[in-house]
Protein backbone atom coordinates (compact mmCIF):
# COMPACT_ATOMS: atom_id res chain seq x y z
CA UNK A 1 0.00 0.00 0.00
CA UNK A 2 2.54 2.49 0.81
CA UNK A 3 4.40 1.47 -2.36
CA UNK A 4 1.07 2.11 -3.84
CA UNK A 5 0.63 5.62 -2.76
CA UNK A 6 4.23 6.51 -2.80
CA UNK A 7 4.31 5.90 -6.75
CA UNK A 8 1.82 8.56 -7.56
CA UNK A 9 3.13 11.16 -5.53
CA UNK A 10 7.00 10.74 -6.94
CA UNK A 11 5.76 10.54 -10.19
CA UNK A 12 4.00 13.97 -9.56
CA UNK A 13 7.16 15.54 -8.10
CA UNK A 14 9.08 14.40 -11.08
CA UNK A 15 6.21 16.24 -13.54
CA UNK A 16 6.52 19.25 -11.03
CA UNK A 17 10.37 19.58 -11.30
CA UNK A 18 10.26 18.86 -14.89
CA UNK A 19 7.48 21.91 -15.48
CA UNK A 20 9.56 24.02 -13.39
CA UNK A 21 12.57 23.43 -15.21
CA UNK A 22 11.39 23.86 -18.63
CA UNK A 23 10.37 27.49 -17.26
CA UNK A 24 13.39 28.49 -15.94
CA UNK A 25 14.54 27.68 -19.38
CA UNK A 26 11.81 29.25 -21.01
CA UNK A 27 12.54 32.53 -18.86
CA UNK A 28 16.02 32.90 -20.60
CA UNK A 29 15.05 31.71 -23.77
CA UNK A 30 12.54 34.80 -23.79
CA UNK A 31 15.12 37.04 -21.95
CA UNK A 32 17.65 36.85 -24.07
CA UNK A 33 15.70 36.84 -26.99
CA UNK A 34 13.33 40.22 -25.92
CA UNK A 35 15.96 42.57 -24.08
CA UNK A 36 17.49 43.89 -27.39
CA UNK A 37 13.88 45.80 -27.11
CA UNK A 38 14.13 47.95 -24.53
CA UNK A 39 18.00 48.55 -25.53
CA UNK A 40 16.93 48.92 -29.33
CA UNK A 41 16.55 52.87 -28.70
CA UNK A 42 20.11 53.59 -26.98
CA UNK A 43 21.38 50.78 -29.74
CA UNK A 44 20.00 52.99 -32.58
CA UNK A 45 21.64 56.13 -31.07
CA UNK A 46 24.98 54.85 -30.38
CA UNK A 47 25.37 53.31 -33.97
CA UNK A 48 23.07 55.61 -36.31
CA UNK A 49 20.91 52.82 -37.34
CA UNK A 50 17.43 54.19 -39.19
CA UNK A 51 13.57 52.38 -37.78
CA UNK A 52 14.01 50.03 -40.55
CA UNK A 53 17.53 48.76 -39.64
CA UNK A 54 16.19 48.48 -36.25
CA UNK A 55 13.51 46.65 -36.95
CA UNK A 56 15.63 44.09 -38.58
CA UNK A 57 17.69 43.84 -35.61
CA UNK A 58 15.10 43.24 -33.34
CA UNK A 59 13.06 40.90 -35.59
CA UNK A 60 14.25 39.14 -38.99
CA UNK A 61 18.17 38.36 -38.11
CA UNK A 62 17.14 36.45 -35.32
CA UNK A 63 14.06 35.08 -36.55
CA UNK A 64 15.24 33.63 -40.17
CA UNK A 65 17.78 31.11 -38.49
CA UNK A 66 15.67 30.32 -35.79
CA UNK A 67 12.43 29.01 -37.99
CA UNK A 68 14.54 27.70 -41.04
CA UNK A 69 16.42 25.71 -37.87
CA UNK A 70 13.97 24.84 -36.14
CA UNK A 71 12.23 22.58 -38.62
CA UNK A 72 15.21 19.70 -38.57
CA UNK A 73 15.98 20.03 -35.07
CA UNK A 74 12.48 19.68 -34.10
CA UNK A 75 12.74 16.97 -36.77
CA UNK A 76 15.93 15.18 -34.70
CA UNK A 77 13.89 15.45 -31.44
CA UNK A 78 10.92 13.18 -32.72
CA UNK A 79 13.21 10.58 -33.16
CA UNK A 80 12.58 7.85 -30.28
CA UNK A 81 16.49 8.07 -29.29
CA UNK A 82 17.54 11.89 -29.49
CA UNK A 83 17.78 12.91 -26.10
CA UNK A 84 15.70 16.17 -25.99
CA UNK A 85 16.70 16.88 -22.37
CA UNK A 86 20.36 17.07 -23.66
CA UNK A 87 19.51 19.01 -26.55
CA UNK A 88 18.08 21.71 -24.89
CA UNK A 89 21.10 21.56 -22.68
CA UNK A 90 23.21 22.40 -25.41
CA UNK A 91 21.05 25.10 -27.20
CA UNK A 92 21.10 27.15 -23.33
CA UNK A 93 24.50 27.25 -23.71
CA UNK A 94 24.79 28.24 -27.20
CA UNK A 95 22.30 30.92 -26.94
CA UNK A 96 23.93 32.48 -23.63
CA UNK A 97 26.84 32.72 -25.74
CA UNK A 98 25.74 34.71 -28.84
CA UNK A 99 23.86 36.59 -26.19
CA UNK A 100 26.60 37.87 -24.92
CA UNK A 101 28.40 38.30 -28.11
CA UNK A 102 25.68 40.94 -28.71
CA UNK A 103 27.52 43.02 -25.94
CA UNK A 104 30.68 43.14 -27.88
CA UNK A 105 29.52 44.20 -31.38
CA UNK A 106 30.84 47.48 -32.77
CA UNK A 107 28.66 47.76 -35.79
CA UNK A 108 25.60 47.01 -37.09
CA UNK A 109 26.60 43.76 -39.35
CA UNK A 110 28.42 42.43 -36.09
CA UNK A 111 25.55 42.86 -33.98
CA UNK A 112 23.09 40.95 -36.88
CA UNK A 113 25.68 38.18 -36.98
CA UNK A 114 25.59 37.86 -33.11
CA UNK A 115 21.29 38.11 -33.03
CA UNK A 116 21.43 35.19 -35.48
CA UNK A 117 23.10 33.04 -32.92
CA UNK A 118 20.90 33.68 -30.48
CA UNK A 119 18.65 32.39 -32.93
CA UNK A 120 20.52 29.48 -34.05
CA UNK A 121 20.88 28.46 -29.94
CA UNK A 122 17.01 29.04 -29.17
CA UNK A 123 15.80 27.05 -32.49
CA UNK A 124 16.39 23.74 -30.37
CA UNK A 125 14.22 24.92 -27.34
CA UNK A 126 10.76 25.24 -27.56
CA UNK A 127 9.46 22.08 -30.02
CA UNK A 128 11.36 19.80 -27.69
CA UNK A 129 10.41 21.36 -24.92
CA UNK A 130 6.77 20.71 -26.02
CA UNK A 131 6.90 17.53 -27.02
CA UNK A 132 9.01 16.53 -23.87
CA UNK A 133 5.89 18.42 -21.89
CA UNK A 134 3.14 16.36 -24.28
CA UNK A 135 4.57 13.06 -23.38
CA UNK A 136 5.20 14.07 -19.52
CA UNK A 137 1.72 15.54 -18.48
CA UNK A 138 -1.83 13.78 -19.28
CA UNK A 139 -3.74 15.13 -21.97
CA UNK A 140 -6.55 16.38 -20.21
CA UNK A 141 -4.19 18.80 -18.43
CA UNK A 142 -1.81 19.46 -21.37
CA UNK A 143 -3.32 22.86 -22.00
CA UNK A 144 -2.53 24.12 -18.92
CA UNK A 145 0.75 22.65 -18.84
CA UNK A 146 2.05 24.84 -21.61
CA UNK A 147 0.63 27.36 -20.73
CA UNK A 148 2.77 27.48 -17.76
CA UNK A 149 5.44 26.95 -19.50
CA UNK A 150 4.34 29.68 -21.67
CA UNK A 151 4.83 32.02 -18.78
CA UNK A 152 8.40 32.07 -19.57
CA UNK A 153 7.45 34.64 -22.08
CA UNK A 154 5.81 37.31 -20.00
CA UNK A 155 8.32 36.31 -17.35
CA UNK A 156 11.58 36.36 -19.55
CA UNK A 157 9.91 39.75 -21.45
CA UNK A 158 9.08 41.12 -17.73
CA UNK A 159 13.10 40.87 -16.27
CA UNK A 160 14.55 41.54 -19.83
CA UNK A 161 12.64 45.02 -19.68
CA UNK A 162 12.49 46.28 -15.98
CA UNK A 163 16.34 44.56 -15.20
CA UNK A 164 17.56 45.62 -18.85
CA UNK A 165 16.10 49.21 -19.05
CA UNK A 166 17.76 49.66 -15.36
CA UNK A 167 21.56 47.86 -16.27
CA UNK A 168 21.39 49.97 -19.84
CA UNK A 169 20.76 53.52 -17.88
CA UNK A 170 23.94 52.52 -15.56
CA UNK A 171 26.45 50.50 -17.02
CA UNK A 172 24.95 50.86 -21.04
CA UNK A 173 23.67 48.67 -23.71
CA UNK A 174 26.70 46.44 -24.63
CA UNK A 175 27.55 45.50 -20.65
CA UNK A 176 23.77 44.85 -20.10
CA UNK A 177 23.84 42.36 -22.84
CA UNK A 178 26.96 40.62 -21.27
CA UNK A 179 25.43 40.80 -17.61
CA UNK A 180 22.36 38.84 -18.68
CA UNK A 181 24.19 35.96 -20.63
CA UNK A 182 26.00 35.11 -17.21
CA UNK A 183 22.71 33.02 -15.19
CA UNK A 184 21.70 31.05 -18.36
CA UNK A 185 25.30 29.89 -19.31
CA UNK A 186 25.79 28.79 -16.08
CA UNK A 187 22.17 27.30 -15.70
CA UNK A 188 23.76 25.17 -18.09
CA UNK A 189 26.20 23.62 -15.90
CA UNK A 190 23.45 22.55 -14.08
CA UNK A 191 21.04 21.66 -16.42
CA UNK A 192 21.81 18.16 -16.84
CA UNK A 193 21.30 17.30 -13.04
CA UNK A 194 17.94 18.69 -13.37
CA UNK A 195 16.26 17.81 -16.47
CA UNK A 196 15.55 14.33 -17.51
CA UNK A 197 13.59 12.84 -20.69
CA UNK A 198 10.65 11.44 -20.20
CA UNK A 199 9.83 8.13 -21.70
CA UNK A 200 7.57 8.97 -25.22
CA UNK A 201 4.11 7.76 -25.89
CA UNK A 202 4.58 4.79 -28.44
CA UNK A 203 2.71 5.97 -32.06
CA UNK A 204 2.61 1.95 -33.96
CA UNK A 205 5.60 0.10 -33.25
CA UNK A 206 7.56 0.71 -36.55
CA UNK A 207 7.82 4.33 -35.65
CA UNK A 208 9.94 3.30 -33.13
CA UNK A 209 12.70 1.98 -35.48
CA UNK A 210 11.84 3.77 -38.46
CA UNK A 211 10.42 7.43 -38.22
CA UNK A 212 8.33 8.65 -40.60
CA UNK A 213 9.82 10.65 -43.68
CA UNK A 214 9.74 14.66 -43.00
CA UNK A 215 7.41 15.72 -45.81
CA UNK A 216 4.96 12.28 -45.67
CA UNK A 217 4.98 13.99 -42.08
CA UNK A 218 4.79 17.58 -43.33
CA UNK A 219 1.60 16.66 -45.97
CA UNK A 220 -0.16 14.76 -42.86
CA UNK A 221 0.30 17.73 -40.68
CA UNK A 222 -0.88 20.26 -43.50
CA UNK A 223 -4.04 18.71 -44.03
CA UNK A 224 -4.96 17.66 -40.67
CA UNK A 225 -8.48 19.96 -40.90
CA UNK A 226 -7.74 23.36 -39.02
CA UNK A 227 -4.06 23.25 -38.50
CA UNK A 228 -3.59 25.61 -41.04
CA UNK A 229 -5.87 27.95 -39.42
CA UNK A 230 -4.53 27.41 -36.34
CA UNK A 231 -1.08 28.35 -37.67
CA UNK A 232 -2.81 31.41 -39.75
CA UNK A 233 -4.12 32.77 -36.11
CA UNK A 234 -0.83 32.04 -34.06
CA UNK A 235 1.44 33.52 -36.88
CA UNK A 236 -0.45 36.75 -37.50
CA UNK A 237 -1.11 37.00 -33.48
CA UNK A 238 2.84 37.00 -33.01
CA UNK A 239 3.23 39.43 -36.31
CA UNK A 240 0.94 41.56 -34.18
CA UNK A 241 2.80 40.94 -30.88
CA UNK A 242 5.97 40.99 -31.52
CA UNK A 243 5.65 44.64 -33.25
CA UNK A 244 3.75 46.33 -30.76
CA UNK A 245 6.22 44.95 -28.66
CA UNK A 246 9.20 46.92 -30.24
CA UNK A 247 7.60 49.90 -31.09
CA UNK A 248 5.56 50.51 -28.05
CA UNK A 249 8.69 50.63 -25.91
CA UNK A 250 10.00 53.27 -28.61
CA UNK A 251 7.09 55.47 -28.58
CA UNK A 252 7.38 55.49 -24.63
CA UNK A 253 10.86 56.84 -24.81
CA UNK A 254 10.64 58.96 -27.94
CA UNK A 255 7.32 60.73 -27.54
CA UNK A 256 6.90 60.56 -23.68
CA UNK A 257 10.34 61.01 -23.44
CA UNK A 258 10.95 58.38 -20.46
CA UNK A 259 14.18 56.97 -20.13
CA UNK A 260 15.27 53.06 -20.27
CA UNK A 261 15.03 52.08 -16.55
CA UNK A 262 11.63 54.24 -16.27
CA UNK A 263 9.90 52.68 -19.85
CA UNK A 264 11.19 49.21 -18.99
CA UNK A 265 10.14 49.25 -15.32
CA UNK A 266 6.73 50.23 -16.55
CA UNK A 267 5.91 48.04 -19.32
CA UNK A 268 7.89 45.52 -18.19
CA UNK A 269 5.52 45.51 -14.61
CA UNK A 270 2.06 46.19 -16.75
CA UNK A 271 3.19 43.83 -19.82
CA UNK A 272 4.30 41.09 -17.57
CA UNK A 273 1.70 40.64 -14.81
CA UNK A 274 -1.05 41.03 -17.61
CA UNK A 275 0.43 38.49 -19.57
CA UNK A 276 0.92 36.05 -17.32
CA UNK A 277 -2.23 36.55 -15.83
CA UNK A 278 -3.80 36.02 -20.28
CA UNK A 279 -1.11 32.83 -20.68
CA UNK A 280 -2.50 31.11 -17.53
CA UNK A 281 -6.09 31.72 -17.98
CA UNK A 282 -6.09 30.11 -21.43
CA UNK A 283 -4.64 27.57 -20.57
CA UNK A 284 -6.73 26.73 -17.62
CA UNK A 285 -9.89 27.88 -19.56
CA UNK A 286 -9.06 25.76 -22.51
CA UNK A 287 -8.85 22.68 -19.81
CA UNK A 288 -12.17 23.41 -18.98
CA UNK A 289 -13.93 23.95 -21.54
CA UNK A 290 -12.41 21.91 -24.55
CA UNK A 291 -13.65 18.32 -22.37
CA UNK A 292 -16.46 18.43 -23.09
CA UNK A 293 -16.33 20.54 -26.77
CA UNK A 294 -12.67 21.14 -28.14
CA UNK A 295 -13.84 24.23 -30.51
CA UNK A 296 -14.21 26.07 -26.80
CA UNK A 297 -10.35 25.87 -26.81
CA UNK A 298 -10.19 28.79 -29.06
CA UNK A 299 -13.48 30.54 -27.99
CA UNK A 300 -11.62 32.77 -25.30
CA UNK A 301 -8.27 33.70 -27.39
CA UNK A 302 -10.66 34.96 -30.77
CA UNK A 303 -13.29 36.77 -28.19
CA UNK A 304 -9.91 38.35 -26.52
CA UNK A 305 -8.44 39.88 -29.42
CA UNK A 306 -12.19 41.83 -30.79
CA UNK A 307 -12.58 42.75 -27.32
CA UNK A 308 -8.86 44.44 -27.10
CA UNK A 309 -8.63 46.20 -30.85
CA UNK A 310 -10.32 49.37 -29.38
CA UNK A 311 -8.94 49.22 -25.77
CA UNK A 312 -5.47 49.09 -27.54
CA UNK A 313 -6.12 52.03 -29.90
CA UNK A 314 -7.34 54.33 -27.07
CA UNK A 315 -3.69 53.61 -25.23
CA UNK A 316 -1.96 54.25 -28.18
CA UNK A 317 -4.15 57.77 -29.15
CA UNK A 318 -3.87 58.73 -25.24
CA UNK A 319 -1.14 61.77 -24.30
CA UNK A 320 -0.40 60.66 -20.88
CA UNK A 321 1.71 57.77 -20.24
CA UNK A 322 0.24 56.91 -17.36
CA UNK A 323 -2.71 56.66 -18.78
CA UNK A 324 -1.89 54.55 -21.58
CA UNK A 325 -0.41 51.99 -19.02
CA UNK A 326 -3.52 51.59 -17.47
CA UNK A 327 -5.06 50.63 -21.02
CA UNK A 328 -2.53 48.94 -22.11
CA UNK A 329 -3.04 45.77 -19.56
CA UNK A 330 -6.52 44.70 -19.95
CA UNK A 331 -5.27 43.64 -23.72
CA UNK A 332 -2.40 42.01 -21.90
CA UNK A 333 -4.37 40.04 -20.98
CA UNK A 334 -6.45 39.42 -23.53
CA UNK A 335 -4.32 38.97 -26.65
CA UNK A 336 -2.41 36.11 -24.57
CA UNK A 337 -5.11 34.05 -24.11
CA UNK A 338 -4.12 31.97 -27.27
CA UNK A 339 -0.60 30.53 -26.11
CA UNK A 340 -1.75 27.40 -24.23
CA UNK A 341 -5.01 25.95 -26.46
CA UNK A 342 -3.39 26.66 -29.59
CA UNK A 343 0.24 24.77 -28.70
CA UNK A 344 -1.73 22.56 -26.99
CA UNK A 345 -3.95 21.73 -30.07
CA UNK A 346 -1.09 21.49 -32.32
CA UNK A 347 -0.07 18.53 -30.34
CA UNK A 348 -3.59 17.37 -30.26
CA UNK A 349 -3.85 17.04 -33.92
CA UNK A 350 -0.89 15.19 -34.54
CA UNK A 351 0.20 11.88 -34.46
CA UNK A 352 2.83 11.29 -31.28
CA UNK A 353 6.20 11.20 -33.59
CA UNK A 354 4.67 13.85 -35.18
CA UNK A 355 4.63 16.40 -32.17
CA UNK A 356 7.70 18.67 -32.32
CA UNK A 357 7.52 19.15 -35.91
CA UNK A 358 3.75 20.22 -35.20
CA UNK A 359 5.20 22.95 -32.62
CA UNK A 360 8.00 23.65 -35.22
CA UNK A 361 5.38 24.82 -37.38
CA UNK A 362 4.14 27.23 -35.23
CA UNK A 363 7.09 27.91 -33.80
CA UNK A 364 8.41 28.50 -37.72
CA UNK A 365 5.24 30.97 -38.31
CA UNK A 366 4.90 32.98 -35.37
CA UNK A 367 8.80 33.85 -35.58
CA UNK A 368 9.39 34.34 -39.35
CA UNK A 369 5.86 35.97 -39.48
CA UNK A 370 6.01 37.68 -36.47
CA UNK A 371 8.94 38.39 -34.76
CA UNK A 372 10.61 38.58 -38.00
CA UNK A 373 8.75 40.68 -40.21
CA UNK A 374 6.58 42.36 -37.13
CA UNK A 375 8.85 44.29 -36.05
CA UNK A 376 10.62 45.47 -39.65
CA UNK A 377 7.10 45.91 -41.53
CA UNK A 378 6.30 48.34 -38.52
CA UNK A 379 9.96 50.01 -38.58
CA UNK A 380 9.45 50.53 -42.17
CA UNK A 381 5.84 52.01 -42.34
CA UNK A 382 7.47 53.70 -39.65
CA UNK A 383 9.78 55.48 -42.58
CA UNK A 384 7.42 55.78 -44.55
CA UNK A 385 4.93 57.48 -42.27
CA UNK A 386 7.60 60.27 -41.34
CA UNK A 387 7.26 62.80 -43.97
CA UNK A 388 3.58 62.76 -43.10
CA UNK A 389 3.48 62.11 -39.33
CA UNK A 390 7.03 63.24 -38.20
CA UNK A 391 7.36 62.05 -34.77
CA UNK A 392 3.74 60.81 -34.61
CA UNK A 393 5.32 58.26 -37.41
CA UNK A 394 5.82 55.31 -34.82
CA UNK A 395 2.25 56.27 -32.90
CA UNK A 396 0.55 56.60 -36.58
CA UNK A 397 1.75 52.55 -37.07
CA UNK A 398 0.22 51.34 -33.72
CA UNK A 399 -2.93 52.87 -34.31
CA UNK A 400 -3.29 50.36 -37.54
CA UNK A 401 -1.94 47.45 -35.05
CA UNK A 402 -4.25 47.59 -32.40
CA UNK A 403 -7.39 46.94 -35.62
CA UNK A 404 -5.93 44.65 -37.25
CA UNK A 405 -6.20 42.72 -34.17
CA UNK A 406 -9.23 41.70 -35.19
CA UNK A 407 -8.12 39.15 -38.42
CA UNK A 408 -6.16 36.60 -35.92
CA UNK A 409 -9.53 36.28 -34.02
CA UNK A 410 -11.37 35.00 -37.31
CA UNK A 411 -8.63 32.72 -38.02
CA UNK A 412 -9.01 30.99 -34.34
CA UNK A 413 -13.00 31.11 -34.71
CA UNK A 414 -13.00 29.15 -38.48
CA UNK A 415 -10.44 26.60 -36.87
CA UNK A 416 -12.28 25.99 -34.13
CA UNK A 417 -15.55 25.21 -36.24
CA UNK A 418 -13.04 22.71 -38.32
CA UNK A 419 -11.99 20.67 -34.79
CA UNK A 420 -15.01 18.63 -34.75
CA UNK A 421 -13.35 17.01 -37.61
CA UNK A 422 -10.18 16.40 -36.53
CA UNK A 423 -9.66 13.13 -34.30
CA UNK A 424 -9.14 13.83 -30.58
CA UNK A 425 -5.92 12.07 -29.67
CA UNK A 426 -5.16 8.16 -28.67
CA UNK A 427 -2.19 9.40 -25.60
Amino acid sequence: MRLGAAAPSSAQTSTRLLMWTLLVIYVFNFLDRQIVNILAHEISRDLGLSDTQIGLMTGLAFAVFYTFLGIPIARYADRPRTNRARLITLSLGIWSLMSAACGLAQNFVQLLAARIGVGVGEAGCTPAAHSIITDAVPREKRASAIAFYGLGIPIGSLIGMAVGGALSDVIGWRRTFLAVSIPGLLFAFVLPFLLKDPARHAAAPEAQTAPQPFLQALREIAATPGFVLLLLGASFTAFLSYGKGVWVTILFQRDFGLSAAETGFWLGISGGISSMAGTWLGGYLADRHGQTDRQHMLTAPALGMVIAAPILFAAYYVDDWRTAIILLMLPGVLNYLYYGPCYALAQQMVQPGQRAVATSLVVFGQNLIGLGLGPLFFGMLSDALRPMAGAESVRWVLYGAAWLGIIPALFFWRAAKRLAATPAPSA
